[in-house]
């Protein structure tokens, strides 16, 4: 019986490394604002965004249907452009004990970038299936926010 287990993806995106990268360590309440699967966003305890001990609260698009969970930053690596979330919550943690998302950006040399997504989790029983549905959804947003980023950059 496999309860432990971890899914990647790795996309190029036209963005810089270092403009995607701030915009998860230090604008993620944005993502309301950029990413159609995100519904809204809001501080749930603490008082600054990007505290390791504040907790914030998404509802988003994840498998067709609304979700909600919490999030904290475990850790936030700027000099190697990672950051692990701790993800939590109801709709989380009916099915794992843990659950992290971690997200890694390298540059290319272009100009562009990749953005590693990896989902580390421990599922409470053998009977849940893996969390394929946040590749789709960590998929949909680094799509979302190059999209943003490069209308931004052609309105200049």
């Amino acid at each position: 019986m496999v309860l432990v287990g971890k899914l990647s993806t790795e996309l190029g995106i036209k963005t810089s490394a270092d403009k995607f990268f701030k915009l998860f360590a230090s604008e993620i309440h944005e993502l309301q604002n950029i990413c159609g699967s995100v519904h809204e966003t809001n501080l749930h305890e603490g008082d600054e965004w990007h505290h390791s001990d504040s907790v914030k609260h998404w509802t988003h698009i994840l498998d067709g249907k609304v979700q909600t969970c919490h999030e904290s930053f475990e850790e936030i690596d700027e000099k190697n452009k990672k950051i692990v979330h701790k993800i939590f919550g109801p709709d989380i943690d009916k099915s794992y004990k843990i659950f992290k998302l971690i997200i890694e950006v390298f540059d290319k040399g272009d100009g562009g970038a990749t953005v590693k997504w990896t989902v580390e989790y421990e599922k409470i029983n053998e009977d849940i299936d893996p969390p394929y549905g946040w590749l789709e959804y960590v998929g949909k947003c680094t799509r979302d926010i190059d999209a943003h980023f490069l209308k931004q950059a052609a309105s200049v």
